[in-house]
């Protein structure tokens, strides 16, 4: 394990002690987090795969019901989790489980679109983990994952701002910290709510932004969500993507196959 992996294991564990103690009222009805009860393979993936500095982080909003709620990992489809990342782990349960939303770990045969397409852009782009994370990160801003009464998804963006405060004030110093630790030149966020977040704590931090160019000074873009509730994204979330990443100059344009 490496300094960058224990750090970011350590600012987790302390994430999850400082989440414990928020209370949200209706309507949220139920409250996961994964780092708890998925903790094992959250602690796998930061071992493996956070093993020094990062170029790229991209952040999403918070997890998804059929992806990290069910693995442990961002964007966590768990497909992607078994076959891409390799990841083994014993899944728990949550305290309160919502009987429409079993946490079945691993063994979950659902699968979560948004993670699908953004593991499966990777994966095509670079072949191997190895090569992704060799400068790239992916994580969340918010770890918590919640439920109205029937079970439907409420993202932070939606909670009263007398609960998202705490909540943010903890998701925020958890940020900043990351970026501390992982030194990434671009900051991508995963949709607008995520862009927001990693533009307010930076400039909280006294983080310079700009163009990536200059050392220590970062650069804020977003990307187009991957959520099938996106007319967008259903129109062709990768090609939108791998352009924006080409345009802002994070990746290489790809080279034409010669016949």
């Amino acid at each position: 394990m490496t300094k960058t992996s224990e750090a970011l294991i350590e600012i987790a564990q302390k994430m999850v002690r400082d989440l414990r103690g928020l209370k949200f009222s209706e309507p949220v009805h139920t409250v996961y987090d994964p780092l708890e009860y998925a903790w094992l393979a959250h602690e796998q993936y930061l071992e493996r795969f956070a093993s020094g500095p990062k170029r790229v982080l991209f952040l999403g909003m918070n997890p998804g019901p059929w992806g990290m709620a069910q693995t442990g990992v961002p964007f966590g489809e768990v497909q992607a989790v078994r076959e891409f990342l390799k990841i083994e782990a014993t899944i728990g349960k949550p305290t309160k489980e919502h009987p429409k939303r079993p946490i079945e770990g691993l063994a979950c045969n659902r699968s979560e679109v948004s993670g699908k397409r953004m593991w499966g852009l990777f994966q095509e782009r670079f072949g191997t983990p190895k090569a992704f994370f060799a400068e790239h990160f992916v994580a969340n801003y918010c770890p918590l994952v919640f439920m109205d009464q029937g079970a439907r998804n409420l993202t932070p963006d939606k909670l009263p701002a007398r609960e998202m405060g705490p909540l943010a004030e903890h998701c925020d110093r958890h940020l900043a910290e990351m970026i501390r630790i992982l030194k990434p030149r671009f900051l991508v966020g995963v949709g607008q709510f995520a862009e927001m977040c990693l533009t307010r704590v930076c400039r909280n931090s006294g983080i310079d932004l700009g163009d990536g160019s200059r050392e220590k000074s970062v650069k804020i873009l977003r990307i187009l969500h991957p959520s099938p509730a996106s007319p967008a994204a259903n129109r062709g979330w990768s090609p939108a993507v791998e352009k924006t990443l080409v345009e802002q100059g994070i990746w290489e344009e790809k080279r034409a196959k010669r016949a």
